[in-house]
């Protein structure tokens, strides 16, 4: 299959170049034009995509939306805000970009619209029970592919909840280790006084109760990979034991005068700041340049914004599964709610939530009391009335196009919410493509 064909239309040629330089690097094949009399001999049905400037010498840009029928339009412009997305956006441009754009997110963009992917759907990682679109989850599975076939050291960072573990399993499951059995230990649920026998091991009558001598985790990690959660938590005098077995590939029992040769592969992780913690004094400093060889950082939930209502949908039908319930849907209210929330326990308090709504739900829906979602400032603000969608010119369009469908779609066809958005039908359904928003069958669609 031939590379994907994508139009350019712009005047200004360094913009123009640097695009194409860009677009052609992601492996598009890619057609210039600096106006619209340049595409006059161009069959636009060729192209997967066209991105246009908004202002070009004669014609403007959306011209193009009606010429180029079924190809998505991306329009560019250096006004940005709401208001001007909508105006933009009136003729059925597919989506709209402001300049100077950021490539990443502009190419996200392209992806969405070149190869869109199933509604609701999520990007598998490399194991399962992890997934997600957004551009930091991706960077982490593509670490996590090239990281996992090696014996490297990996320090993995981020709030409680965010998956840690499950990233660690998938370096495990993707080195060569993956037949033998990951050994784990989270360092902040032992005291510290047994810590050291449990990594280490001991021998018999080392200390009062060492009644038989043990087999420390780091042993049994041995040509397998050993896990060490909240490592932040692991006392000096265990680090220094911990140092040695990763600069000398050797482990000494407590009480015993020998040492061991071991080949273990390290994952660690933490929610703290360890450089803070190695200013203070409380981490080893050579220690955290060990385990810092790949650091690998995982988002919080409420920056995953693309992610978590698919990501909701998700954990929501695999729950039905799981507990043998009917397939069950999300009221609006309880989407508006997901998406409001700040989720401080990230993905282990939406897995929560979801499974106690599923067990509690006794009809086809699950309304927002059912995800008793609680905080100290009430549920994510439910109650607040949402601004007038287009009186904030800074609201994302995102946002404003979420807020508004969410709240009117009940009572509006297709047509009456483009119309009321000021876009087209063919816009307002990519918009729901792209934001995982479908209309609902029993709803009017005319």
């Amino acid at each position: 299959m031939g590379r994907k064909k994508i139009l350019i239309v712009e005047d200004e040629v360094v913009i123009r170049s640097s695009l194409k330089k860009f677009l052609e690097k992601q492996s598009f094949k890619v057609t210039e034009a600096g106006s619209l009399s340049e595409t006059e001999d161009l069959s636009l049905d060729d192209y997967k995509l066209i991105i246009t400037d908004l202002r070009l010498p004669g014609e403007p840009g959306t011209e193009l939306i009606k010429r180029a029928c079924r190809v998505p339009v991306v329009v560019m412009t250096s006004y940005a805000s709401v208001a001007s997305a909508v105006d933009a956006m009136k003729l059925g441009a597919a989506d709209y970009i402001v300049k100077p754009f950021d490539f990443d997110a502009l190419l996200n963009t392209v992806n969405d619209l070149v190869n869109p992917e199933p509604v609701g759907s999520m990007v598998a990682a490399p194991v399962p029970g992890m997934m997600g679109n957004c551009k930091a989850m991706q960077e982490v599975f593509e670490r996590i592919d090239k990281v996992a076939p090696t014996n490297t050291n990996v320090l993995i960072t981020g709030e409680s909840g965010t998956g840690k573990e499950l990233v660690a399993r998938a370096l495990h499951k993707g080195s060569a280790y993956a037949d033998r059995e990951m050994i784990s230990l989270n360092c902040a649920a032992i005291p510290d006084t047994l810590i050291e026998s449990e990594l280490f091991g001991h021998e018999k009558g080392a200390f009062t109760g060492a009644t038989n001598t043990r087999v420390g985790l780091v042993e049994a990690a041995d040509n397998s990979t050993l896990f060490l959660d909240e490592i932040g938590e692991l006392p000096l005098d265990a680090q220094a034991r911990l140092l040695r077995v990763l600069q000398e590939g050797e482990v000494r029992r407590v009480g015993s005068v020998s040492t061991k040769k071991v080949s273990v592969r390290l994952i660690a992780a933490t929610h703290r700041d360890l450089r803070e913690l190695t200013r203070r004094g409380e981490f080893r400093e050579d220690l955290y340049y060990r385990l810092n060889v790949v650091k690998l950082w995982l988002p919080p939930l409420r920056e995953r914004k693309d992610d978590l209502i698919p990501l909701a949908n998700m954990l929501l039908q695999r729950n039905c599964a799981e507990l043998g319930k009917p397939d069950l849907s999300f009221t609006k209210e309880s989407i508006n709610l997901i998406a409001r929330y700040r989720w401080p326990g990230n993905i282990r308090e939406l897995e929560n939530a979801i499974e106690r709504a599923v067990i509690l739900c006794e009809s086809d829906e699950i309304g927002p009391q059912l995800l008793a979602i609680e905080s100290d400032e009430g549920p994510a603000h439910a109650t607040d009335q949402p601004p007038v969608a287009g009186s904030d010119k800074t609201l994302s369009l995102e946002a404003y196009f979420l807020q508004f469908v969410l709240e009117n779609q009940d009572s509006m066809t297709e047509t009456e919410l483009a119309k009321s958005l000021g876009i087209s039908r063919k816009a307002l359904w990519q918009k729901r493509q792209k934001l995982n928003l479908p209309r609902e069958r029993s709803r009017k669609t005319e």
